[in-house]
């Protein structure tokens, strides 16, 4: 059985991350940005950091079997929480375990809802569907997402 480990930010060597937030087949999935650099990186960690130490987030890289795979985490958003996957495409298959985790944390946090946003490169997902209590289209920074939301308990 695979382990995933949870890092704070705080722990990750950017030498090890910055081929995983730079692979194509993940970007696809993501709104457009420039790639990263190790100084861009950097600063894109650092504000990770300071997202973590907002009360009700909690961002962490994802390691699996002791490889970093990517980072997930809850963040804030315009409408609340949101709840963030991004991971490696060599490891798409443990989105649902780390979408367990995510809300679990959430009730920790004591969210009675999270959103969750996936850009419209990706299907629909019926078991989303079925949890979620509302489902929309949101466009954000120029994309079209889906929005579902998740609640929490």
């Amino acid at each position: 059985m695979s382990e995933i480990e949870y890092v704070t930010f705080d722990q990750v060597d950017v030498e090890d991350f910055i081929a995983i937030v730079n692979e194509e087949a993940l970007r696809a999935h993501l709104i457009d940005h420039p790639f990263f650099d190790r100084s861009s990186l950097r600063m894109w960690i650092e504000d990770k950091i300071r997202v973590d130490a907002i009360r009700g987030c909690r961002i962490r890289a994802v390691y699996i079997n002791g490889v970093v795979a990517g980072w997930c985490g809850i963040q804030t958003d315009k409408d609340g929480f949101e709840l963030a996957i991004v991971i490696s495409q060599r490891f798409w298959g443990f989105g649902i375990s780390i979408f367990k985790s995510l809300l679990s944390w959430a009730k920790e946090e004591g969210h009675k809802e999270v959103l969750f946003h996936l850009l419209d490169s990706r299907p629909a997902y019926k078991a989303l569907t079925k949890i979620a209590t509302k489902v929309h289209k949101t466009k954000l920074l120029g994309r079209n997402f889906t929005t579902y939301y998740i609640p929490v308990g």
